[in-house]
């Protein structure tokens, strides 16, 4: 640690909160910039996208929470950029842009825009903001799709200069535009990048205005010791040890061959080690994950079980370690296709998150919806004859926790994006969502119900190429202490007249009228269905959530249908017999 962030700290510690405060306003206030600025629903109302403000190395010091799959991205992806494209070249005004996962990011539609930050032609930091971006070109609409290898996925954007003298440079916007299905919506969402690190650049100058050059620069490192410091201390507050856990993908999108993911978590007083050596090697579909996508999923999951105040900074990634071996599905390589790799980050946060759970499971949730759920659309608009495309992803389960049940229809965990609205999905786009609804008896029961999955059927004024890169179909998200698995994701082509099923990541063409149904998973339950209180029961039947067969068979909670209420013999009987069976049989694996 250094004397001079020691010193501004410790003897000068409402400066330090003062200006600890400052940095994490910048950093909300540039998101803030985005949203307002931003043309896509996906960006302006989905917020997915983060901000951060870097030190002079480049280090995190503060980040927005728009998207937590962004955090350790940013912490990985922005040093790459700085690296190849060479920091000595920044002047004044500069900013560079990249969006190549095989280079320290993440899935193409991802697209960084890095600016440093200058004060009397002094460097004292950079900003940083990643936006995931409706289309980037490639074989299907909102890029999203059974693509082989990266160069199907979208355009690659290398470390190249985007802004001159605080000016967009024109031939490479172009460029990027003649390359995308959605060039309005592209373009106006990078502007809003722009806006959003203009912010930055402000600020900080005002913060060094006001506090002075020194001050500030001791202040972010003392910020980064600072929560080095807090974050070693709460590991106090996990049980030191080693713990492990299995999840598995439904397949690749070619063929029907699960891949899995292996999860060895060593807590010391020290560090947290996150070993994935044994997950499968990387494979032929979209599926596989960056190094970066990784470590940010692996990082949530300690985030979740620090203190809730604690910064989000380079001092909290000093803690982690990570292994995934290179050429893994967790750690691919050029030029393995990468389009759908934050399913499987996702699916190594829930194994660690059940890694974890043989520590604190008081302390965590039962599997969640168990996917990201891509879902990208497009084709020509018969109200205007331009092409259109579209990107979302949907909510489904949130698991149930110690004390209380899942919430239903979330975006969880690293997700943190919000569904879009109905209306303006409607307005924007030639489509109608014909049924959006939660889905009755799809929680995983337990004492503590896990949340329902979601709803959400889509027809079609045109022709158009419908895609979904998801996950969770064959392996339900998975409960605790006792608690059920929820009910798994369904896609359903057609579902009133013809249906046809598919697995869990497709391309098709749809004709006008023709409807698809996509179904998100559940989330797992907590404790035993028959621990459950019966009132509760009741609430969820009355409420169309748990069907009266459902309440008797599973939570044996027996209710009388005349009187809507609990028979209260008829349920201490069923109970009676469910808590016999469980008692004789073997405990679960959990």
């Amino acid at each position: 640690m250094t004397s001079t962030s020691d010193a501004i700290e410790r003897r000068d510690p409402i400066r330090f909160e003062v200006l600890r405060n400052a940095l994490s306003a910048i950093s909300d206030e540039m998101a803030l910039a985005v949203q307002r600025a931003a043309y896509s629903t996906n960006v302006k109302t989905r917020l997915d996208f983060s901000c951060a403000v870097l030190d002079q190395s480049a280090r995190v010091i503060a980040q927005s929470f728009s998207q937590p799959n962004h955090l350790a991205s940013l912490v990985y992806f922005v040093p790459r950029i700085l690296a190849e494209y060479g920091r000595d070249r920044l002047r004044p005004g500069d900013g560079i842009l990249c969006n190549d996962g095989h280079r320290g990011g993440v899935h193409l539609n991802d697209v960084c825009l890095v600016v440093p930050v200058f004060v009397d032609e002094t460097l004292i930091g950079f900003a940083a903001i990643m936006c995931h971006h409706v289309d980037v070109g490639g074989g299907t609409p909102g890029s999203i799709g059974l693509s082989r290898e990266i160069f199907q996925e979208g355009v690659i954007i290398p470390p190249v200069q985007f802004l001159k003298e605080g000016q967009i440079c024109d031939d490479v916007f172009k460029l990027i535009l003649n390359n995308v299905r959605s060039p309005r919506e592209t373009g106006g969402d990078l502007r809003a990048q722009v806006a959003g690190v203009n912010i930055a650049i402000r600020r900080l100058g005002e913060m060094v205005e006001k506090h002075g050059f020194g001050t500030v620069v001791d202040a972010m490192e003392g910020l980064l010791d600072y929560t080095e410091r807090r974050t070693r201390a709460a590991l106090k507050n996990i049980p030191h040890g080693v713990y492990t856990a299995v999840g598995y993908m439904d397949s690749d999108g070619f063929g029907d061959t699960p891949v899995k993911i292996q999860v060895t978590i060593t807590v010391t007083p020290d560090k947290v080690l996150y070993d994935l050596t044994g997950s499968d090697p990387q494979v032929k579909g979209p599926i596989n994950a960056t190094y970066a996508m990784t470590f940010s999923d692996c990082a949530y999951t300690l985030l979740v079980l620090m203190d809730s105040d604690l910064p989000v900074n380079d001092g909290f990634y000093r803690v982690i370690e990570l292994v995934a071996p290179v050429g893994s599905v967790v750690n691919a390589q050029h030029p393995a296709a990468i389009g759908a790799g934050w399913e499987t980050a996702f699916r190594v946060c829930e194994t660690s998150f059940r890694a974890f759970s043989r520590a604190v499971p008081e302390r965590l949730t039962a599997g969640s919806k168990g996917c990201i759920f891509n879902i990208g659309f497009g084709g020509i608009d018969p109200r205007t004859g331009s092409y259109f495309a579209f990107y979302e992803a949907m909510a489904g389960g949130y698991g149930a926790r110690f004390s209380k049940d899942g919430i239903d229809a979330i975006q969880p965990h690293v997700q943190n994006t919000e569904n879009s609205p109905v209306e303006e999905t409607e307005a924007s786009y030639p489509m109608r969502i014909v049924r959006y609804q939660l889905i009755p008896d799809s929680e995983g029961a337990g004492r503590q119900r896990g949340g329902l999955g979601l709803r959400r059927d889509y027809t079609f004024e045109g022709e158009l190429m419908f895609s979904v890169l998801a996950d969770a179909a064959k392996y339900p998200p998975w409960g605790l202490e006792g608690g059920s698995a929820a009910l798994p994701a369904r896609f359903v082509r057609n579902p009133d007249t013809e249906p046809q099923e598919y697995g869990s990541k497709l391309t098709v063409d749809l004709q006008p009228g023709e409807v698809f149904s996509v179904r998100m998973g559940g989330g797992g339950g907590f404790g035993h269905a028959w621990e459950r209180d019966p009132s509760l029961v009741l609430e969820d039947v009355l409420g169309g959530k748990v069907s009266m067969e459902r309440s008797e068979q599973i939570y044996g909670v027996v209710i009388d249908a005349a009187s809507k209420s609990v028979d209260a013999d008829a349920t201490e009987r069923r109970r009676r017999v469910m808590r016999e069976r469980d008692s004789n049989a073997a405990s679960p694996d959990q």
